[in-house]
C-alpha cells in the first residue's frame, strides 16, 4: 500500500502540534500547575520539555520517517534480524487505546460547555452555581456518553478521508483559530481585578510551597506532563514522521512543535490563574479547574457569551485535533497490520472506541464507588495513571534505547536520518547524554513516581 504524504511543511508542523496541543495544554497543564505549586512546576515542566521532550520527539520522527510505517510495524522494519524491539509496537497500540478511553470523555466536556455557553446557561449564575454545573454534568452518564460519542464519530469520520483532505486541512484551520482567541482572552484575564496574585502564583517560583507538596511529586508530575503534552512514547509522533519528506532535518522540526506547544500551555495558564484569584476559585481544584473558572471570566466580559462560545468551540478543536491524531495512529496501525482500507479501519475502530470509552464515563457516576487508586479516584484516574506514569515514560525509554544502542537501530542510523534535510542538526557531542544520562533520568523519575504513588 503506497504511503500517503502531507501536502506542506506547515501542514506537518500544525498537524504534529495539533497532536501535542490539546487537552494536555489547555485542560491538564493548568490543573497540574495548580496542584503542584504553580511556578516551580512550570520551571521543571519547561526543563523536561528541553532535556527530554525534544530529543525523544526527534527520535520518534526519525523512526517513523526511516521506516515509512506505523508504530506497530516501524521497529520491525528497522531492527536487526531476530531482535524483539517490534513488540513495543503492540504496547504503543494499547497505549493509544488507553489514551482515547478517557480523552474522548474530556473532549466531550469541551463540546458540552460550548453549547451551555452559547445558550446562555452561565449568564445569571454566581461562582458557586457555575461550579455546580460541572458536578451536574459528571453525574449524568447520558450527557457524557452523548458528547463522547459525537467526538468519536466526528474524529473517525475525518480520519476516514485521505490525509490531505481530512487531517491536514482540518488541523490548519483549528490551530490558527485557537491561537488567536487564546491570546486575546489571556490579555483580558491578566487585567482582571485581583489577577496579579494569580500571575504571582503562576510566574514567581515559591520553593517553600513546592517543599510542602514534596519536590519528588512536583518533579515526577512535571516530567509526566511533558511526555503527556507531546504524546511521546506511544508512537503518536512517529506516525507523522512516516508522512514527512526528506527536505527538513528533524531536530529543528521538533523545536518548532515544542515551542508552539509550550506557548499554548503557558498562555492557558495566563488565562486560568489570574481568573482563579479574581473570582476566588482555588487553583488546586483539579480536573474541573477550567470549567469552574472560565465561565466566570466570560460572564464578566463584554460580549462574553459570544467570546466564551468561540473559546469553548476552539478548545473543542484543540481536543479534537489530538483525538484525530491518536485515531490516525490507531487506524494506520490496523492498515499496516491487516492490510485493510482506511475507511474499514475507521469503521471498526469507531465501534471499538465507543465501547472502550464507556467505563470512564461510568466512573464519574454509576461506578463512582470504584476507587482504584485510593479515595477520591476513579476509572479516569486509573487510565490516566497507566498512560502518563507508565506507558509514556517506558515507551519513551524504548525509543531512546532503540536509537542510541548498537543492539537497536543505533546512533549512526538515527543521526543520519535525523540530520537529512535543512535545519537544526543532531551533534555528536549529544551522544553521551542521550545514550547514558537521559535513559537514567527517565528511569529514576519513573521509579520515584511509582514509589510515591504506592
Amino acid at each position: 500500500m503506497k504511503r500517503e504524504h502531507l501536502g506542506s511543511r506547515l501542514g506537518f508542523i500544525l498537524l504534529s502540534a495539533g497532536c501535542a496541543i490539546g487537552i494536555g495544554n489547555v485542560w491538564k497543564f493548568p490543573y497540574m500547575a495548580g496542584e503542584y505549586g504553580g511556578a516551580v512546576f512550570v520551571l521543571f515542566y519547561i526543563l523536561f520539555l528541553v532535556i527530554l521532550g525534544l530529543p525523544i520527539m526527534t527520535m520518534e520522527f526519525a523512526v517513523g520517517r526511516a521506516s515509512q510505517q506505523s508504530p506497530i510495524t516501524s521497529f520491525k522494519k528497522l531492527e536487526k534480524a531476530g531482535h524483539k524491539w517490534h513488540l513495543h509496537g503492540y504496547a504503543a497500540l494499547i497505549g493509544n487505546y488507553l489514551l482515547v478511553m478517557f480523552y474522548t470523555t474530556v473532549a466531550g466536556w469541551m463540546m458540552h460547555y460550548f453549547f451551555l455557553t452559547a445558550k446562555g446557561t452561565f449568564v445569571n449564575l454566581d461562582t458557586k452555581e457555575i461550579s455546580t454545573v460541572f458536578g451536574d454534568m459528571l453525574s449524568s452518564p447520558f450527557t457524557m456518553i452523548f458528547w463522547m460519542a459525537v467526538m468519536v464519530i466526528l474524529g473517525l469520520l475525518v480520519c476516514s478521508f485521505s490525509l490531505k483532505n481530512g487531517l491536514e486541512r482540518v488541523s490548519k484551520i483549528m490551530m490558527v483559530a485557537l491561537l488567536v482567541i487564546m491570546i486575546g482572552i489571556a490579555i483580558y484575564s491578566i487585567c482582571l481585578e485581583g489577577g496579579k496574585e494569580g500571575l504571582k502564583f503562576y510566574l514567581m517560583p515559591d520553593f517553600s510551597k513546592a517543599a510542602e507538596i514534596g519536590f519528588g511529586k512536583v518533579i515526577v508530575g512535571a516530567m509526566n506532563q511533558s511526555f503527556f503534552t507531546l504524546s511521546l512514547g506511544i508512537g503518536s509522533m512517529a506516525i507523522f514522521g512516516s508522512y514527512l519528506g526528506k527536505d527538513r532535518a528533524l531536530l529543528g522540526e521538533s523545536v518548532n512543535i515544542a515551542v508552539l506547544d509550550t506557548f499554548v500551555a503557558l498562555t492557558s495558564g495566563l488565562i486560568i490563574f489570574p481568573a482563579c484569584y479574581s473570582f476566588g476559585i482555588k487553583p488546586d481544584s483539579g480536573p474541573g479547574l477550567i470549567f469552574k473558572t472560565l465561565p466566570n471570566v466570560f460572564k464578566a466580559l463584554p460580549y462574553g457569551r459570544v467570546i466564551g462560545s468561540f473559546f469553548f468551540i476552539f478548545l473543542t478543536f484543540a481536543a479534537f485535533s489530538t483525538l484525530i491524531a491518536v485515531f490516525e495512529n490507531i487506524i494506520s496501525c490496523w492498515m499496516d497490520l491487516k492490510g485493510i482500507s482506511r475507511k474499514k479501519a475507521a469503521f471498526y475502530n469507531c465501534i471499538a472506541i465507543l465501547v472502550l470509552s464507556v467505563p470512564c464515563v461510568f466512573g464519574f457516576n454509576i461506578w463512582s464507588g470504584f476507587t482504584p487508586l485510593g479515595s477520591n479516584t476513579n476509572i479516569s484516574d486509573l487510565e490516566d495513571f497507566i498512560v502518563s506514569n507508565i506507558m509514556l515514560p517506558l515507551g519513551s525509554l524504548i525509543y531512546l534505547l532503540f536509537c542510541t544502542s548498537r543492539y537497536g537501530w543505533g546512533w549512526k542510523n538515527f543521526k543520519e536520518e535525523a540530520n537529512t534535510g535543512k535545519g537544526l542538526k543532531v551533534k555528536n557531542w549529544m551522544r553521551p547524554y542521550l545514550t547514558y544520562i537521559l535513559p537514567l533520568i527517565v528511569m529514576i523519575i519513573f521509579v520515584i513516581g511509582l514509589i510515591d504513588k504506592f
